[in-house]
């Protein structure tokens, strides 16, 4: 148990200071809210009316969000693998390869189809 007490000190820290910043916030913030308050931020212009339920998004936003995630994620694991180009050697080099081919052949899938244009 002894080696463990840090990680639960850090949790209880961390616990705390959330608890701390919740409590402050509602305890600080303001308390007279008036329609400017209240009303969406839109960038100065009038927000437009939406259909009941809060109106659909086009299937493009939730689309180019998957893609950035997914081609976000391959990236990463492009670091760790340069970090350690050295020590894996041609195995290493090999693997990469097939790796990014796959990639690739999303990509090719990707913009093929059109998910990488915005209309």
């Amino acid at each position: 148990m002894n080696p463990y007490v840090p990680i639960f000190v850090m949790l209880a820290i961390g616990f705390g200071f959330a608890a701390f910043s919740v409590v402050a916030a509602v305890l600080s913030g303001p308390k007279r809210y008036n329609r400017a308050k209240l009303s969406a931020y839109e960038c100065g212009i009038e927000p437009s009316p939406q259909a009941a339920g809060g109106g659909r998004f086009p299937v493009k936003y939730f689309l180019t969000a998957m893609l950035f995630i997914v081609f976000d994620i391959e990236i990463v694991f492009l670091y760790p693998w340069a970090v350690s180009f050295n020590q894996l050697g041609l195995f290493g080099l090999i693997e990469m390869a097939i790796f990014i081919a796959t990639v690739f052949v999303a990509y090719a899938y990707i913009w093929r189809r059109g998910g990488l244009e915005w209309d």
